[in-house]
């Protein structure tokens, strides 16, 4: 891992386990500065940080005295690892300042002797800068994580942080060393996320990406779902919201099956997102029964991802899929669903309870994006992951290989 060396006033080399990029730093924020933000502590709470547990705990609070604390302000959250990541309270927990430095006073440090800081960053990002929590990040609030770890991880970090860049969230790792250098640290931290609030905008992490994406949704829309037809709806409208459509970076289409598919719209049929998004709130089951998925990931492979139906494969465009299934499949998913990745497709299948969720994972690009809740109402729960893993196909991976983290990191060599 490269080394990373950083000039203020004071001078700061920084070594670390992740890759950084610096930012330049000048002013000392007012406690103003800092406001409308969701800031998540990650504290290595190993065994290793037991001896400095009073300074570590005490370099939070006063970071939390200096900003802004309420439902339109800032927000805080604070979990630990080691081993395994542990929620001490999440960013929806307390609207007051007061009562976040009183549970401060009652922390501990939790213990362990492994440091699974990769494991710690995927949990973050999953169960903590989630919508459910108390994540803004779709009101467009930057989403900040500050990381003090004490040692290099026993996993890898590599990919969790690059997941994190990817949804819009901000890391800064200070790696502990001299117990001393907390004020000025403390105090450049502060500046930092001053300095970062500028360019930081999650909400858009999904809209200005650098790579065009072509959304297919291919929903069940049999007689069994009929009764919750409904919110599979709003979700899709939901998501779909998210998208670029108004640029055409993103383009929408959808397609229903049952027995039979049903195109409801192609890629190219509407150039707006009022029009999709009204085109969406219209949508009523098609009905029928049995559901043959395979037949309908065949329709959408010839008829629907094709240049003809405004399909851009051909101009490097991404491609996702994304199936809503109900129930099982009385054909095989498997020769159609290899068709499409073949063909550069990404899908991601979600399923409910009265899916099969061997069929949703042979026709899921990455056992990651494979999705079961148990009824399509639960469909909330997984939006911001799906989310996440949508942003992830955005972002163009330079061809060096450098990660190109917007990472800021603190500590001494």
């Amino acid at each position: 891992m490269r080394k990373c060396v950083q000039t203020f006033d004071s001078v700061y080399k920084c070594v670390g386990f992740i890759p950084c990029l610096f930012v330049s730093i000048t002013d000392i924020p007012t406690i103003a500065d800092v406001q409308s933000a969701d800031i998540v502590f990650l504290l290595d709470g190993s065994n290793d940080m037991r001896a400095n547990e009073k300074q570590i705990l005490e370099f939070v609070r006063e970071f939390v005295k200096q900003i802004e604390i309420g439902p339109r302000k800032a927000q805080v959250a604070l979990i630990q690892y080691s081993t395994e990541a542990t929620t001490d309270f999440l960013l929806n927990k307390y609207s007051l300042k007061d009562d976040v430095l009183s549970h401060f006073s009652n922390v501990k440090l939790k213990g362990g002797l492994t440091v699974n800081i990769g494991a710690a960053l995927d949990y973050v990002r999953n169960a903590v800068f989630t919508a459910s929590s108390g994540s803004r990040a779709l009101q467009g609030v930057p989403q900040i994580l500050i990381l003090l770890s004490g040692r290099k991880s026993d996993d890898d970090v590599l990919g969790p942080a690059e997941r994190l860049r990817n949804a819009g969230i901000v890391l800064f790792e200070y790696l502990i060393k001299e117990i001393s250098d907390f004020p000025l640290v403390r105090e450049q931290l502060l500046s930092s996320i001053t300095s970062l609030k500028s360019t930081i905008s999650p909400g858009t992490a999904w809209s200005s990406s650098s790579m065009n994406r072509d959304i297919v949704f291919l929903v069940d829309g049999s007689d069994d779902v009929r009764s919750k037809f409904s919110a599979v709806r709003e979700f899709i409208a939901k998501v779909a919201g998210r998208f670029d459509l108004d640029q055409g970076k993103d383009k929408v289409a959808v397609v229903q099956y049952s027995n039979s598919p049903e195109l409801s719209f192609s890629l190219n049929t509407y150039i707006t997102k009022d029009d999709v998004l009204k085109h969406i709130a219209s949508l009523k089951p098609k009905g029928g029964r049995p559901q043959y998925i395979g037949a309908a990931l065949q329709f959408v492979k010839d008829n629907v991802f094709v240049a003809k139906a405004g399909g851009r494969r051909n101009e490097g465009t991404k491609q996702i899929l994304i199936v809503l299934a109900g129930g099982r499949s009385r054909d095989s998913p498997r020769g159609p669903g290899n068709a499409l990745k073949a063909a550069g497709v990404v899908a991601i299948a979600i399923g409910s309870r009265m899916s099969n969720s061997a069929e949703m994972q042979l026709i899921s690009s990455d056992k990651d994006y494979t999705y079961s809740v148990p009824d399509f109402v639960n469909l909330p729960s997984i939006e911001q992951s799906l989310m996440n893993h949508l942003t992830e196909m955005a972002v163009e991976v330079e061809s060096s290989g450098e990660t190109a983290l917007e990472n800021v990191m603190f500590g001494k060599k």
